[in-house]
């Protein structure tokens, strides 16, 4: 069964605008599988797997292979096992002219795979593509299934709840003892252990010289491997507003992992029931809201606030020239602190949202609505961004 996604139709007009179209996303989100459902209405295409040796053989002499492809959509799977390839496909694309050459998917950001942005900058396209958002199932499951397993698609669309944590655990393993391997300057176990403590602070600020010290490394290290979690899109890191209220701002990142599924992995979380009773539940439901936001907004900037004093809002969006204050309330009857309303007050958004897993949304006060994950997206194009 194939589920349409949300970026399907942008990255189908990007192929027909540009010359090469560049998707990236976590390794096993779909992105193979929506190229592949993209390439049905383009009869001349071709598909390269570079995990694949008989493929990677192929591109052995790229640039005569690439040359017989001419008048085929190319489209080349894990990009950044071969980032050599840039330069080449840079060449083709200026000799060759037009649109719609090249399809090329990776498992890195374009920060990461720093290459392509040198060499084709001008002929490139990027899209993003993320575990499921919410609104690509939500007819399918209840939203308590999409918590507990989060978006990956061999995690949430197994029947059986076993080999789903099953198959978390070793997206886990298989990420840090082979995955990993193309970036130097790391090892797998302290990783595992970072990546188990940022599980543990998943949604809170965090400090990394602390973080050095309990693992008996660098802050250097800690940096640079929390810069490789997330260039590999394995966490979220929000910096904070600045406002100019004058206020003493907390200015450390908060850090989530970026799937909730894979957090109750590392957490050891077998089922919502035990999920719900955990003290990171709350920053679970936080992260589900950003990683639906950053997808249905891609350009939009997102942010923390949070004084000294206790003025806090979850996220604030930056889009379009809009400030939106959104926080997230895991919980049917949502109310806002004291300290809620305080940022509010210091931002002056012009819209402010409180996201809750209900299934209905509604105006709290002027200026201030209750609304669905379902209802997100269309509220904030409704009430927020016209």
């Amino acid at each position: 069964m194939y589920i349409n996604r949300h970026i399907e139709n942008q990255i189908a007009h990007a192929i027909n605008n540009y010359p090469v179209t560049a998707v990236t996303g976590p390794r096993q989100c779909g992105k193979s599988t929506l190229a592949k459902q993209i390439m049905q209405n383009i009869p001349s295409s071709i598909y390269l797997d570079l995990e694949r040796p008989s493929d990677f053989q192929k591109i052995e002499n790229a640039e005569w292979y690439f040359s017989t492809q001419k008048n085929n959509l190319i489209c080349i799977d894990e990009i950044q096992r071969k980032p050599d390839l840039f330069p080449l496909i840079r060449s083709l694309t200026d000799e060759w002219g037009g649109a719609g050459h090249f399809l090329i998917l990776g498992s890195a950001s374009q920060d990461l795979i720093k290459q392509s942005s040198e060499s084709l900058a001008g002929r490139i396209v990027y899209k993003n593509l993320t575990p499921f958002l919410w609104t690509e199932i939500d007819s399918l499951y209840k939203i308590e299934h999409y918590l507990e397993r989060g978006g990956f698609p061999q995690s949430i669309l197994r029947t059986d709840t076993d080999i789903s944590v099953e198959w978390r655990e070793n997206f886990i393993s298989t990420f840090l003892e082979r995955d990993l391997l193309q970036w130097a300057n790391f090892s797998s176990q302290t990783m595992r252990r970072l990546w188990q403590m940022l599980a543990h602070l998943n949604g809170q600020t965090v400090n990394y010289s602390l973080i050095a010290s309990s693992l008996g490394v660098s802050s250097q290290t800690i940096k640079n491997y929390i810069d490789l979690l997330n260039g590999t899109f394995m966490i979220e890191v929000v910096l904070p507003y600045i406002s100019n209220s004058g206020k003493r701002l907390v200015k450390a990142p908060k850090i989530y992992i970026s799937d909730s599924g894979i957090t109750a992995a590392l957490l050891g979380l077998r089922n919502f029931d035990e999920m719900s009773g955990h003290p990171v539940f709350g920053f679970i439901w936080e992260q589900i809201v950003l990683s639906n936001l950053k997808g249905w907004y891609r350009n939009a900037e997102f942010f923390y606030y949070r004084t000294a004093s206790g003025a806090e809002i979850d996220f604030v969006m930056r889009f379009r020239n809009r400030i939106i204050a959104i926080e997230c309330k895991a919980s049917f009857v949502p109310s806002l602190s004291k300290g809620n309303y305080n940022a509010i007050e210091d931002i002056a958004p012009d819209h402010t949202l409180i996201v809750t897993p209900a299934t209905k949304s509604w105006s709290m006060k002027k200026g201030i609505d209750v609304v669905s994950l379902k209802n997100l997206e269309d509220i904030i194009a409704q009430k927020c961004i016209q």
